[in-house]
């Protein structure tokens, strides 16, 4: 196993090439020159940035690097599961989950993916430059509250904005024996925070927030969350009447090379299902050319834990032994049925 040191912005980090299915950072990606989360779209494939390790300091927390590191929630704490959010013993090294596959949509203006918890900016390039996306976590709306999908673009820009919040979130409040004012003006106690961007979604806006320790959960009433820092970045670059593609994909197919990869956004018990395998698989270029061993495709899912994993093909000692090889989808099609089987035949017995 080979370690790899280097000092960066006050911190060591820690960088692990290991012989598994994770990818991890390469040497001369260190001293890529863009921002956090910003990346050159690659020329083939559908893949950006890499998974590292940071040393964790005294008195840092889990959430001050997910910060610091462009990532979410949901995202450090699903990497990360066997250390403590708030008090993370000092020295513990730290997974940064910053691997990312591109959503299989157009490369256009802003592409939201509520299931992943995570935005892409494609901006537009003029003639000889290099392509880029910047990637940023999110907070949604919660479980009654969910943040409509579809097609739609950006109307205005407001700095300081003041929050008028809807009857039926003050009646909330007010049940809970928290009354809302008509009006809250900017400053501290305004929840969309110092920069809103609307949408043509009446009632919907990207915006700040003076909770940033939401954003990568499900916690908003249907806006989009971004840190404070985030939100001025993404604010002084994004124009009016720019797309955004507000799509809900829990399962998304890679392809980096020859090999491809799963990644998939589980949120607590809640595992992604083969159905949405199946559209991910659709919707990647080759995939479903693929011969996979449906085992592995399972662990693999199972194993996602919103990190991408490769999709190893057979060996082809194992694909020469079979007559006719399924393809992922026939075994898929056999299993369901091999289910079914064995469920009639329980009925059966139980019926006797």
């Amino acid at each position: 196993m080979l370690f790899l040191f280097f000092l960066g912005a006050g911190r060591r980090f820690c960088v692990r090439a290991l012989g598994a299915a994770l990818i991890f950072l390469p040497v001369a990606a260190l001293a890529e020159a863009l921002p956090a989360g910003h990346y050159e779209l690659p020329e083939t494939g559908n893949m950006v940035g890499e998974i590292y390790h940071i040393t964790v300091q005294e008195g840092d927390t889990l959430l001050d690097i997910a910060a610091e590191q462009q990532v979410g929630y949901e995202e450090i704490r699903h990497a990360n599961p066997d250390t403590s959010l708030w008090a993370p013993e000092p020295g513990t090294e730290v997974t940064i989950p910053a691997r990312y596959i591109l959503p299989p949509v157009r490369r256009e203006g802003l592409v939201i993916n509520l299931a992943e918890l995570r935005l892409y900016y494609f901006p537009a390039t003029a003639e000889g430059e290099t392509p880029t996306v910047e990637t940023y976590p999110i907070g949604i709306g919660r479980d009654g509250y969910d943040t409509p999908l579809g097609v739609t673009k950006t109307t205005m820009k407001l700095e300081n904005p003041a929050w008028y919040p809807p009857d039926s979130i003050r009646q909330e409040a007010a049940e809970k024996g928290d009354a809302l004012p008509s009006v809250v003006p900017a400053g501290p106690d305004n929840p969309l925070g110092e920069r809103a961007i609307l949408l043509d979604l009446p009632g919907y806006l990207i915006h700040g927030t003076n909770r940033p320790d939401g954003v990568g959960m499900r916690v908003s009433h249907g806006c989009i969350r971004m840190r404070p820092d985030t939100i001025k970045k993404l604010f002084s670059r994004v124009g009016v009447d720019e797309q955004v593609n507000i799509i809900d994909m829990p399962v998304k197919i890679g392809r980096d090379g020859e090999r491809f990869y799963l990644q998939a956004y589980p949120l607590d018990e809640q595992k992604a299902g083969m159905d949405a395998v199946i559209r991910a698989l659709d919707e990647t270029p080759g995939a479903r050319e693929q011969v996979l061993d449906y085992t592995r495709l399972k662990a693999v899912l199972a194993a996602s834990d919103w990190q991408p994993v490769s999709l190893a093909p057979l060996p082809e000692a194992a694909i020469e032994t079979r007559a006719q090889p399924h393809r992922w989808y026939n075994a898929f099609r056999d299993w369901q049925q091999s289910l079914k089987t064995k469920r009639d035949e329980t009925e059966s017995r139980d019926g006797a």
